[in-house]
């Protein structure tokens, strides 16, 4: 059995290991999960599924439960700074000892059993959540639902906060089928929560099907904004003067109020009161998401990778940034709907600057110019030999009033946010 001494040796050799870089499937990862934790004894758990959303959900789940006092587990992928951000316990990143540990016990546990580079996340964190006695358990499904390592766990709650188009070549082509997919974390008599207001029939079909107890936005939740703030409601059950969101866009009311659900749906197992979930709202926190840096030139960082993602983000840019001249620094995975995300910015955009990333998943120069020129698009700015160069450049050109979005890629975001972190 191989033992590595550190988390960068452990990761660096798990790439390697597995001939697939996305693999799904449950039967591998539930065999070694079995011989890891034989008498697996459950925390409380809520999974949660959707295009987009997903982070946002969990960070509100993540910091009710902590205002409450809970010992919390969340995980979620990927990371934007460092490995360690997936796996926190009371909203401290795993340290990597603790993660070494893990991953020697499901090496011991696997045997000649291949594993993928997230199935092995997901098992330390599944494993450390374990060995930390968490009240409950926060899960992300990384991609899909039903055939998600994640899945392998049955939850309590299961929430699904959007559906898009995304991720086509493993989960489909249209929103019924990714719909489906995505459906696979509902279990039978348990709540399946849908913050999609607009949910695709699959999702209703599938919940029906299992027998789940179903929820849907505007249907049998939902929220009214007020002049302070906001009143979130289910059947006989009203939250009255709750604090705007601090995350920010339109549908993070809808993120919250699916949350809030959640807690609510768990309430004999887990009670929380009020005040809790109003400091939930008010102090949480998630990197890259209309993540807004003050300077004498601001930054809008937003990881916002697919067309339904970008939509939200054009509708927050209408609405808080009309007077200000947008400038972007882009960048997107090769397997992304581009053209469609370059059609819904560039009314927006006054030009861009592309910066090439290090991921052999990115799309390079070539191929950008391409689909720029297909978008008839022609402010933009090419020939950088890496982010720092286009990021510089970018810089040298921004003038009072104006606003630098970077958007487009998690890896675009993470360059960004280590380059201003070492002062760059």
């Amino acid at each position: 059995m191989p033992r590595f001494h550190t988390l960068k040796e452990w990761l660096a050799w798990q790439e390697g290991l597995h001939p697939l870089a996305i693999d799904l499937g449950l039967e591998r990862v539930a065999r070694v999960f079995a011989a890891l934790a034989p008498g697996y004894r459950k925390p409380v758990t809520i999974t949660v599924a959707g295009t987009n959303g997903k982070g946002s959900c969990v960070a509100y789940l993540e910091t009710i439960y902590r205002a409450q006092g809970y010992r919390v587990g969340a995980y979620t992928s990927p990371h934007i700074l460092h490995y360690n951000e997936r796996i926190k316990i009371d909203g401290v990143p795993a340290a990597d000892e603790l993660i070494c540990e893990a991953f020697a016990r499901i090496e011991a546990a696997r045997q000649d059993i291949s594993l993928s580079y997230f199935e092995f996340s997901t098992l330390a964190a599944l494993d450390i959540f374990a060995q930390s006695s968490v009240d409950i358990q926060i899960l992300e499904v990384g991609m899909g639902g039903r055939l998600d390592a994640v899945n392998i766990v049955d939850p309590d709650v299961a929430l699904i906060s959007s559906i898009g188009i995304d991720h086509v070549d493993w989960l489909g082509q249209t929103r019924e089928e990714i719909g489906a997919e995505k459906a696979g974390i509902f279990r039978s008599g348990s709540p399946a929560i849908i913050g999609d207001p607009k949910p695709p029939a699959s999702l209703i079909r599938c919940a029906n099907d299992k027998n789940a107890r179903l929820f849907c936005i505007n249907h049998d939740f939902g929220y009214r904004k007020t002049e302070d703030g906001w009143d979130w409601h289910c059947g006989n059950q009203r939250l009255e003067n709750l604090p705007p969101p601090a995350l920010k866009g339109e549908h993070q009311y809808r993120n919250a109020s699916s949350a809030i659900l959640a807690v609510k749906q768990l309430s004999e197992d887990l009670p929380v009161d009020i005040e809790a979930i109003r400091q939930g709202l008010e102090n949480v926190k998630l990197a890259g998401r209309f993540q807004l840096i003050d300077g004498k030139i601001p930054l809008l960082l937003d990881v916002g990778h697919n067309p339904e993602a970008v939509k939200t983000l054009v509708e927050y840019l209408r609405e808080h940034c009309q007077h200000q001249r947008i400038r972007a620094l882009f960048s997107m995975m090769k397997d992304k709907d581009i053209k469609s995300v370059l059609e819904l910015m560039h009314p927006l955009v006054y030009d861009w600057f592309f910066a090439p990333l290090t991921n052999p998943r990115a799309t390079n120069e070539t191929q950008m110019r391409a689909i720029f020129e297909q978008c008839g698009i022609h402010d933009a700015h090419f020939g950088f030999q890496n982010f720092t160069e286009a990021f510089a450049d970018a810089k040298s050109r921004l003038q009072e009033g104006d606003l630098l979005l970077v958007f487009g890629s998690f890896f675009l975001v993470s360059d960004c946010l280590s380059a201003l972190d070492k002062g760059e």
